[in-house]
């Protein structure tokens, strides 16, 4: 892990990646063996501090290559596989981008008095965005799974990872249900914001009629601000080299029906399920649809039912981790590492990737999704 880690920030000097990125990766639980290194990474090379940064350099790589050096040479499958991933966004290849992890209503969640969120009112936390996934095709087209109230910052944050372009638009979105966090970030594309012209929106046949029909968001089909292209399960979307095709899960269907999607690109492939009730009252086998894919970001908004002491939880149902937990058990380790949890309610205590919870849903040979997580695709 000590060498992966050098080498990406070795590429990530050597592209001018944004500092930012740096630093966000080095939150992530790592070895001690890397803390050092990464402390002084740290340390030296924040955004305000960039002539400092350009003094220490040389300092900064001479120490990374002994911390390199001293660190074990053995990579696991796993480790080789992590590598893969970090390295992905200096490719010109379809990369697929996690830019939110977080239930509908955000973290922290108005009203909220616990721990969870006491702090996060007066020092957010800028990583806690809402639920969503970016798709670069290599050739500077950028799509979004979801358009959340998060999605000025998540397209921007896709573009600066993506291949540069001239356009600010996203080249398509796709909606998977009728649920806040997920389509209201439309209203970026209106008039009152950026007046977009015919950005495609694809959404199933009760989704597009909700948009169609009730305002504020039939102004936008009114006035061209978005396209809407209808899409039905058991058909799939032509992106180039991309395929996307919906899949219908059950879960509270007011307003729309629900959809994951599957995601494939010319190398690899994606599940992407951020809602749905309960695995077992799906009519298909979650176990098989894994196993179909490289990649699989599934539902984790509760850890378990004890975290939601004010609510009737089983108005709100979601397959609890400690389920996924059960059901997934018995899959082999290389079949674990595919899982990478997301759709985090504030309560989870799993958004913290350094919590007893989050120690164990990793030992368990599973994954927590995080922002710029990126993936080959």
């Amino acid at each position: 892990m000590g060498n992966l880690r050098c080498v990406y920030m070795f590429v990530a000097f050597k592209r001018y990646r944004n500092l930012h990125i740096i630093l966000e990766r080095a939150q992530r639980p790592i070895p001690n063996a890397e803390y050092n290194l990464v402390c002084i990474f740290k340390a030296y090379l924040h955004p305000f501090d960039a002539m400092k940064s350009i003094f220490t350099l040389p300092f900064l790589l001479g120490f990374a290559l002994v911390s390199c050096t001293n660190t074990t040479s053995e990579t696991t499958e796993s480790e080789k596989e992590e590598k893969e991933v970090e390295l992905t966004a200096d490719t010109n290849s379809p990369v697929l981008m996690i830019l939110g992890t977080i239930q509908d209503a955000g973290s922290p969640q108005i009203g909220c008095k616990k721990d969870c969120c006491k702090d996060l009112f007066t020092n957010p936390d800028p990583d806690r965005m809402v639920v969503s996934l970016g798709v670069s095709d290599g050739k500077g087209n950028n799509y979004l799974f979801e358009a959340t109230p998060d999605l000025p910052r998540q397209f921007e944050l896709l573009q600066k990872n993506g291949k540069k372009r001239e356009k600010n638009t996203p080249d398509g979105i796709f909606l998977t249900h009728a649920h806040i966090g997920h389509y209201t970030g439309l209203m970026y594309l209106g008039k009152e914001a950026m007046d977009a012209d015919q950005v495609p929106v694809y959404a199933m046949p009760r989704m597009s009629a909700f948009l169609s029909e009730n305002g504020p968001w039939n102004l936008l089909v009114d006035r061209n601000n978005i396209e809407l292209k209808g899409i039905n399960e058991g058909e799939v979307v032509q992106l180039d080299e991309i395929t996307v095709a919906p899949i219908l899960v059950p879960h509270r269907d007011e307003y729309s029906e629900t959809v994951g999607y599957r995601i494939e690109g010319p190398n690899k492939s994606a599940l992407f399920i951020p809602d749905i009730d309960k695995w077992t009252k799906w009519d298909q086998d979650i176990i098989n649809e894994v196993a179909k894919v490289d990649y699989a970001f599934l539902d984790a908004t509760f850890f378990s039912g004890e975290e939601i002491n004010n609510r009737d939880i089983s108005q709100i149902p979601h397959p609890f981790v400690i389920e996924s937990l059960e059901a997934f058990k018995h899959l082999t380790a290389s079949e674990k590492s595919k899982i990478h949890f997301i759709h985090f309610n504030h309560t989870n205590p799993i958004i913290d990737v350094n919590s007893d919870k989050a120690k164990q849903v990793l030992k368990a040979g599973f994954k927590i999704a995080q922002v710029n997580d990126c993936f080959n695709l």
